[in-house]
């Protein structure tokens, strides 16, 4: 607590020390944005201040209200770029570099969010226990077959409610719900950990089949406690039945209050352009989607998929309907 309210603090009171400058409010650390932030200054001289929040992002903006510092804010997940706008704490931006930069798919067509970057929600499948040919769909996973054998984070996680979201949008919410059931009966374990703490039990023989994003192949390859954990698994990119494989985003919003439009539209057009969005997805291991961007040969080596071509917004749309059946099956019982 007292990282993030030295964060804020400072943050709040760089606010009005420069002419040019744009602060972020951020639910990624400012390690991950800083090959971003730094070449938007030098490219610019504008100054970018990042306060990272590990949660509260929208109840701090709403507390802070005409006074908050904040010119933007950075953050995964369409649940949660949706909450913000039902908030009422973003506003809408008209940028034809914008419309330009970011595809129909990826950004509101009110113009209160935009999208950055791309991931693909994948099963992590063992290599010695599990044939890559059987499992195609989301809807295989609910299969008798898998009882026993699946590990996941827990079903109240944003990145589990779009997934089960998704669900809904293709099958209702019945289908939605026995789907789920399914998959409840297959579970090695309760839902527990994040994405790499699956694959971790995939190595460990605990379970053979996970969820999880794609970047989290990138961050454990990277980490040499962690290769061992990735090189046992195969990355899949299932579809659903009547559709393709499943993504969500990261994403960009202006603050209602920002006190730096101008320089924060400046911000908002560099972060959507090719430039930021290979060094963004570089950074990250995800996906760029400007017009002419291309994800690193890392990512790319892991496969092609379909990007499931639902619209995001209809997506934020279930996340209650998402949470509620998650709730009645008592997925994390």
């Amino acid at each position: 607590m007292l990282r993030l309210t030295t964060a804020l603090t400072a943050l709040a009171i760089a606010a009005p020390a420069f002419a040019e400058e744009v602060n972020i409010y951020s639910y990624r650390q400012p390690e991950l944005l800083a090959p971003l932030t730094d070449a938007f200054t030098a490219e610019t001289g504008i100054k970018v201040n990042v306060a990272y929040l590990k949660k509260g992002l929208v109840e701090r903006l709403k507390a802070e209200g005409r006074r908050s510092p904040a010119d933007l804010i950075l953050t995964v997940d369409i649940s949660r770029l949706a909450t913000a706008v039902d908030a009422g704490v973003t506003q809408p931006i008209e940028s034809e570099t914008l419309k330009a930069n970011v595809p129909s798919l990826y950004h509101d067509p009110a113009g209160q969010w935009w999208g950055l970057t791309t991931r693909a929600r994948i099963v992590y499948a063992s290599k010695d226990r599990v044939d890559p040919a059987d499992i195609t769909t989301y809807e295989d996973l609910a299969d008798p077959k898998w009882k026993g054998r699946i590990c996941t984070r827990s079903g109240t996680h944003v990145y589990t409610l779009a997934l089960v979201a998704a669900m809904i949008e293709h099958h209702g919410e019945e289908k939605a719900k026995t789907w789920l059931e399914g998959v409840k009966a297959n579970l090695a374990r309760k839902p527990q950990g994040n994405d790499r703490a699956q694959v971790k039990a995939i190595w460990a023989g605990e379970c053979d089949i996970s969820f999880g994003n794609t970047y989290y192949m990138g961050k454990m390859l990277s980490d040499e406690e962690q290769k061992d954990w990735a090189n046992s698994v195969n990355v899949l990119f299932p579809t659903f039945e009547n559709g393709g494989t499943h993504v969500n985003i990261s994403g960009v919003s202006m603050t209602k209050s920002a006190p730096n439009k101008e320089a924060a539209l400046k911000m908002m057009e560099f972060l959507t352009s090719p430039k930021a969005q290979e060094i963004y997805a570089s950074a990250n291991y995800e996906y760029p989607i400007a017009p002419g961007t291309e994800a690193i040969d890392l990512v790319k080596s892991w496969g092609d998929f379909e990007v499931d071509n639902v619209n995001l917004m209809d997506l934020a749309a279930h996340r209650g309907q998402a949470l509620k059946l998650v709730e009645e099956v008592d997925f994390d019982g």
